[in-house]
């Protein structure tokens, strides 16, 4: 038995005989935190005892820690009795969060970051929907309307691109996979850890795609964020493992070598924004017929036009009328949707994509005129292609994950529940009660 097992399994027995098995048990992982260990989690039980309807457990995980970490959060055991603190002596907030949720006893298994950036504030709506048994697993936010972020431009970039990425490659719906701030319910947490492999950062976006895919309702908490300037985080060395750990379960999910269950079945009225996940193969083809039916059609106005017209004008007329057929047949056939809701909104967004691909095909022909001075139309034309694969493949993920990314379709399986109203805390009081500490 690893000194986890002994630590959880020692807690689980002096709760047993204080009767004080908690509803809520929030993980705070830690790796070197020993300056700010101690103010938070005296700022959080704070919270809890004076603001926090459900009785709730505060868990310290010290995961390899070097300096005086451990000793604090022993000594935050010993002054508070609804803390507990567990060492691992591996490092990673993923293999210390699976490890400590799966042999949790409470209702509802969350966790936060140590230094607090999520305003507490934000615990009782992400904490709720849960209890009322409306949604099974909650995130909080900062991208989500209604949130109040401060943070610098280049996080605030990289953020917004990964959440583009996941939407992209893995057809996620919900909006920030990365924020230190989440819950879900126990018996779902027991039946997704176990597929879960990443030990380290990507380890939320892989129980979030899990939780997708297996059907789980994904309720998201607008926070209020400040980022930590002390953050010792390698942005480099985490974007990396994240691209590793999308590729790795994005191949594992089409190949079908991660099994995934169907946790919950589909109401009537559950939506998703977009199509599930699982249609990602099939969406490709028909996005290729189609855009190459497109490309045959440009190249072919194309070259008429450019008998009277000259080629930068020849090329973006020949985009413009092809980008509204392409915006259309995607719409209906790609992606599914039918009617005339949004579909004139659909088309401005999909002439913004069609700029995209206007700045390759331009940049692409300028760059052949200034090299050779007064190329053949043949030269031209093997540009062109060229320059319109790379335009494909970068609509194709405008069009999954931001032209088409908000319209709604019936799903064959429950998806994320955007906006909840919250049950007024009056409404379900369960009195905090102290949990005893372990050795």
């Amino acid at each position: 038995m690893t000194s986890v097992d002994c630590a959880l399994d020692n807690s689980r027995q002096r709760s047993a005989r204080d009767g004080a098995v908690p509803r809520v048990d929030i993980v705070v992982p830690v790796r070197d935190e020993e300056r700010d260990l101690a103010p938070s989690i005296r700022r959080l039980c704070a919270y809890l005892r004076d603001r926090f309807p459900f009785s709730a457990r505060v868990t310290i995980a010290d995961n390899g820690s070097s300096d005086g970490t451990w000793a604090a959060a022993e000594a935050l055991r010993v002054e508070f009795g609804e803390v507990r603190a567990v060492r691992m002596e591996l490092p990673g907030r993923g293999r210390a969060l699976r490890a400590i949720w799966l042999r949790s006893d409470a209702d509802v298994l969350a966790y936060m970051d140590v230094d607090l950036s999520t305003d507490l504030n934000a615990l009782l709506p992400l904490v709720a929907p849960l209890m009322s048994g409306h949604s099974d697993l909650a995130i909080g936010s900062r991208l989500a309307r209604g949130s109040r972020v401060i943070r610098g431009p280049r996080r605030e970039v990289i953020s917004r691109s990964y959440n583009l990425l996941l939407h992209a490659c893995l057809g996620t719906g919900f909006s920030d996979a990365q924020c230190g701030f989440k819950a879900i319910r126990r018996e779902h947490a027991r039946a997704l850890l176990p597929l879960t492999e990443d030990t380290g950062w990507f380890f939320d976006t892989e129980l979030l795609v899990l939780a997708e895919r297996a059907g789980l309702r994904i309720h998201e908490v607008p926070v209020d964020w400040i980022d930590d300037t002390d953050s010792r985080v390698d942005i480099v060395a985490t974007a990396l493992a994240d691209l590793r750990g999308i590729m790795r379960l994005g191949g594992g999910l089409l190949r079908g070598s991660i099994k995934v269950p169907v946790l919950r079945d589909a109401s009537p009225g559950d939506y998703t924004s977009g199509a599930p996940p699982r249609e990602l193969p099939r969406q490709l083809t028909r996005f290729i017929v189609i855009g190459a039916a497109c490309t045959a059609a440009y190249l072919l106005l194309y070259l008429l036009l450019r008998l009277a017209l000259p080629a930068q004008a020849a090329n973006a007329l020949s985009l413009l009328v092809t980008a509204v057929v392409n915006t259309a047949a995607n719409r209906r056939v790609t992606f599914g949707i039918r009617g005339r809701s949004l579909a004139a909104r659909h088309q401005v967004k999909g002439l913004i994509a069609f700029a995209a691909g206007l700045a390759l095909t331009s940049g692409g022909l300028a760059g052949l005129h200034a090299i050779s001075g007064s190329p053949g139309v043949g030269w031209e034309v093997a540009v062109l292609v060229a320059a319109n694969l790379a335009a494909t493949v970068l609509r194709f993920l405008l069009l999954r994950s931001w032209v088409f990314g908000g319209a709604k379709a019936p799903v064959p399986q429950a998806r994320p529940a955007r906006h909840l109203e919250l049950i007024r805390p009056t409404e379900i009081l369960d009195p905090i009660q102290p949990n005893g500490s372990i050795q």
